[in-house]
């Protein structure tokens, strides 16, 4: 049966997606992700599953749509888990850059972790080095097991890290040592997904970002045999009563596959919004027309998909396809 529901997911990043894009370059965060979040959300009511959001816009309280703990779906057929990001990379469209997303994962209910709103540590890597390295290790000894194991010289790997104050220190290491080093403006999922995608020729994503951002990255690269090992960092007491309110009496400890995504199949889809390193971005052309590029990606069997479509829009679909 989740198999069945591939496509449908796919229609649903595709339509945050198209009614996101129209806002690029245009300075207003908050009204791409309002497009987005209102599209994704009409879609979702017609595939066939009864969906409960537990990575969403954010508390019920804080989101007026696919809130945490929002039901979706036609109310038919199996349940699932659903973690979402309408559009991953707000202040990208805004500014018109590169990378933005539209990402939805769904898992049997009881898989994804509730992550909180909160910072997370993480270490993703693909296939090759999945299951040899450790976010327990130092940076500096990471980049040299992961040069080893990928019999590389150190200057020959590529680190991707977002471009914070926060990883200041970190940068300044990776430069140290001479690793190539590909900085993020923003797109955490999409610097943890590239890991996975050989063309990107990205090797590790490290430094710390939003927690639900990490079980979302870490779905998908589930499906394509890497992994991502995560450590939250929460900041108060505040935090860190959320977090034991999530059933995580431990912060500290490093959550691997099992923790983040569990052992269920998954189905995690994305749609490019702008372009990026492995998905073209929603291009509008003669006749009301709007091409999208997705992946569709399945654990259980381990296949990628990638999904260009035109769309035929009317004035009153634009944005809801």
């Amino acid at each position: 049966m989740i198999r069945d529901l591939s496509l449908e997911i796919v229609r649903v990043t595709e339509a945050a997606a198209i009614a996101s894009a129209s806002w690029t370059g245009k300075g207003n965060k908050n009204s791409a992700d309002g497009a987005a979040t209102s599209a994704m959300r009409e879609v979702f009511s017609t595939v066939p599953f009864r969906g409960t959001v537990v990575i969403g816009e954010g508390e019920m309280d804080e989101a007026p749509m696919l809130y945490i703990g929002e039901e979706v779906g036609s109310g038919t057929g199996p349940e699932f888990d659903v973690a979402v990001d309408p559009l991953e990379g707000t202040d990208i469209v805004a500014s018109g850059r590169n990378n933005a997303l539209s990402v939805v994962a769904i898992a049997e209910k009881g898989n994804l972790l509730h992550a909180p709103d909160m910072y997370m540590a993480k270490l993703a890597v693909g296939p090759r080095l999945a299951g040899k390295l450790s976010l327990d290790d130092s940076l500096e000894v990471t980049i040299r097991k992961a040069a080893s194991l990928l019999q590389k010289k150190i200057s020959e790997l590529t680190v991707s890290i977002l471009d914070r104050n926060r990883h200041a220190d970190q940068i300044m290491l990776l430069r140290a040592l001479g690793v190539k080093i590909y900085l993020l403006s923003d797109g955490d999922v999409a610097g943890a997904m590239a890991v996975a995608f050989p063309e990107t020729g990205i090797d590790l994503h490290v430094g710390s970002g939003g927690a639900p951002e990490g079980v979302l990255a870490a779905a998908a690269l589930r499906c394509m045999g890497g992994e991502l090992q995560g450590r939250l960092l929460p900041e108060n007491e505040e935090e860190h009563q959320r977090c034991q309110e999530m059933g995580i009496m431990d912060p500290s400890k490093v959550l691997g596959m099992r923790e983040l995504v569990g052992d269920a199949d998954i189905i995690f889809a994305a749609t490019g919004v702008t372009s990026g390193d492995f998905l073209s971005g929603v291009k509008y052309d003669w006749g009301g027309r709007a091409q999208t590029h997705s992946v569709v990606m399945r654990a259980q069997t381990q296949t990628v998909r990638f999904i260009q479509c035109v769309h035929q829009l009317h004035e009153e679909r634009r944005g809801s396809a």
